[in-house]
Order: C-alpha cells, then structure tokens, then sequence
C-alpha cells in the first residue's frame, strides 16, 4: 500500500467530525479487511457511547451487552478474531481495542465478509485503530464548551431514562420470580428453569447498568491520578515544585466533570508558573455535592491571578464558580468548585434528538446530497435514507429538507460529540 496514501487516510480521520469518526474508520479499514458493519463502544463519550455503521439488519440490533461482552475479549493494540453474538447472531468478528494514556479507550467490534482475514490486514487495522482512538481521547478530554453542555443534557436525560427502565424490568422478573416458586405451580423441572431464566436476566439487566455507570463516570481518585500523568513534566522541572494532591475517594465522578476538572488544574497550573511561581500545589477534595479544584502558589504577581476566561467557560455550563484569594507577597489560592450533580437538566438541542445514523443521514442533506447518493454513500438502501428523512424532519420539527439542512449548518453539525 502506497504510505502516501496510508497518511492521506489516517489525516482524513484525524479530522473528522466526531459523528463521522466510524464511518470513517469503517471506509479506510475496509480497503484491507472488507467488513459488513461496525460497532464501537467508548468510554469517552457520555452522550453516544455506543455507536454503529454498516448493515442495517446487523447494526439496528447491536445491544449494549453483546458489546460489554466482546470489549472483555480485546487485548490492547491487537486484533482478536472470533467467534461471537452481534446483532442477535453469532458471527465472526475482529474487535480492536485500545488503551491511550489519556481517556478510557475504545472498543470496535468488525464483521468481516471474508472466513479468514490475513494477518498483515489484521495488523494494520489494530495500528489504524490504536491512532484514531488515541486522537478521539484526546478530543475527548476538552470539548468545546457548547457540546460539554449538550453532553451534560443528554447524559442526564439518557441516566434517567436508564433508570426508570431498570426499575420496570427488575420488577416484572421479580414478579415472575415470586409466581414461579410458588408451591401451587406444578412441574418442577419447568419451574426451575423458567426461575434460572429469569434469575440470569436479573444479572444481565444489572451488569447494563453497572456498564452504563462506567461508561459515564470515572472515580475520582482515578481521575486525579490521569491528571497527574499529564502534569508529569511539570513535577520533574528542575526549577520549580508542583505537589498534587488527590481526593482519596473512590465516589464517581460524571464524565464531563472530571474532564473539566482536569482541564481547570492544568490551566491555573500553567498560570501561575507563567507569573513566575516556584511551587504550586494543586488538589480536588469532594465536598457535599461539590468537587472542589484548588491551585495554590507562591507567585508574586497576584494581580494577574485571575481565571483565564477559557477555563470560566468551560465551569459555566457546569454550574460552577469561583474562588479567588490573592494576598501580596503571599501568593494566589483559586478554586473551581463544580457542582457533582446537575439541578435542573438543560434544554436539548434540536440535533441531540437524533440517533447517529440520523446524524448521517443529515449531514448529507446539509451538503445537498439526494436519497440516492446518501444511500450509496451510506451503503444502505434508498427507502431506508427515505424513513430516516422522515423521522429528521419531524424530530427537528421543520417541514422540508432545505429547512433541516439550515437548520444542521446554524447549530454546527459536526460539533455534535
């Protein structure tokens, strides 16, 4: 393969938009390993952490716990064949996962049209995948502040939704429990199995939801130390002492506010080592329903110690503040303090009503493409690209595709996380 052309691929997915990342990752992998559809679960994405491309017969049934289970198969840096259960059916797949420094990583799961994929194809796949997941991460690590609180909304709109489902579902299985180890039912051998079935769907039901849980919060002691891998350079520095400080706690911490709280540590750390401080020390404690982010140091410029206005916009959406106490000679202390818990949940925006193959879908009408050319593009069928405009222009509330594509390049489609 011309390297050439291998660059000009990696550059093109370096800078996808995030809904495009898949896609586009699916395209470039294809023209080594030709596959029927991809899968991808990551933990660095509160609002979608589970996304889909290809078939829709396969796509449209991918569930969170077939993915759980193949994100346990993966080994980091490498592609694993096997055989397992996707979209309802067992299937031979290659799953890539990956482990970056920074983030929680991501997991891909491919279904492939050939019976044995070669082992260079293999190869380049887990290389190409170990790149692009290294950039979402860090993508990941400082969204823009527009999609940190669409992030926020959705996530909150999308726990409770989870929660309220869990509900239902633990209590009609525990119902059936109760009827089926009633003494008044007969044949015990059906009774046993019917209770084994429905004792194992409890676990599943469970297991989902601890999933999700991981998927959208991070303890904060895990956290921190993330933050301290970061700030490594800085602690070895010759000339000046950064001490860190952890939280000590193992709470979980909601996505978007551990990443802000690393993002805020770093930049208050950044400048008070620009006003000339010779240590600083930086902390997170959990107060109440608080994580408080603290930069304390000794320089002596503290009329300049205030808050970078990036960093205010990053705790904004979040509901936080600031603390400030600057003394001359003594130094500067300011503090984040970010909210663990959203009070009141913020509006969605209109494209945070669509799922990702929606979110295709659009981006094609936005760029004046008809049902036809979205259709091969997306490698479905047209009646398919049909249904999904439909849905677009009811969910977005507009009337024709000219209204949906104006309104796609108003709210900035490709800054959709």
């Amino acid at each position: 393969m011309d390297p050439l052309h291998v660059l000009s691929q990696v550059e093109y997915m370096l800078a996808a938009p995030r809904p495009e990342l898949l896609p586009r990752f699916s395209a470039t992998a294809a023209a080594v390993l030709p596959h029927r559809a991809a899968a991808m679960e990551t933990g660095d994405c509160s609002r979608l952490p589970i996304k889909v491309h290809g078939d829709p017969a396969i796509t449209g049934a991918v569930t969170s716990a077939e993915l759980q289970r193949l994100a346990a198969l993966g080994v980091p840096g490498k592609a694993v064949v096997a055989e397992e259960t996707l979209g309802g059916k067992r299937r031979k797949l290659v799953v890539l996962t990956s482990a970056p420094v920074i983030g929680k990583g991501a997991m891909i799961a491919l279904v492939p049209t050939e019976d044995a994929p070669s082992g260079s194809a293999l190869d380049f796949v887990a290389k190409l995948w170990d790149i692009v997941s290294v950039n979402a991460a860090q993508r990941a690590t400082d969204p823009e502040p527009a999609v940190l609180e669409s992030n926020i909304a959705a996530a909150t709109a999308r726990a409770r939704a989870i929660t309220d489902l869990g509900q239902t579902h633990a209590t009609t299985l525990t119902s059936l429990l109760a009827v089926l180890r009633s003494r008044k039912l007969g044949d015990a051998a059906a009774r046993q199995t019917a209770t084994d079935l429905a004792a194992t769907a409890l676990v599943e039901l469970r297991s989902i939801a601890d999933r999700d849980q991981e998927l959208s919060a991070e303890p904060a002691s895990e956290a921190f130390d993330t933050l301290a891998t970061q700030l490594a350079p800085l602690v070895r520095h010759d000339d000046v002492t950064v001490d860190l400080a952890g939280p000590d706690d193992e709470r979980p911490l909601p996505q978007d506010i551990a990443h802000t709280a690393r993002t805020v540590s770093r930049g208050l750390v950044l400048a008070a080592l620009e006003r000339g401080a010779g240590r600083v020390r930086a902390s997170w404690r959990i107060d109440g329903q608080h994580l408080r982010v603290t930069v304390r140091d000794d320089g002596p410029d503290v009329a300049r110690a205030v808050p970078a206005g990036g960093l205010t916009e990053r705790i904004t959406p979040l509901g936080g503040r600031w603390e400030v106490d600057a003394v001359p000679d003594w130094g500067a202390t300011i503090t984040a303090v970010l909210p663990l818990g959203v009070q009141e949940t913020p509006e969605l925006r209109p494209l945070d009503r669509l799922n990702p193959r929606e979110l295709e879908v659009l981006a094609g009408i936005a760029r004046g493409k008809r049902n036809r050319q979205i259709a091969d593009e997306l490698a479905l069928t047209e009646h398919t690209v049909k249904f999904h405009v439909r849905k677009i222009l009811g969910k977005l509330e507009v009337t024709s595709r000219g209204e949906a594509a104006v309104l796609a390049r108003e709210l900035r489609l490709e800054s959709v996380s």
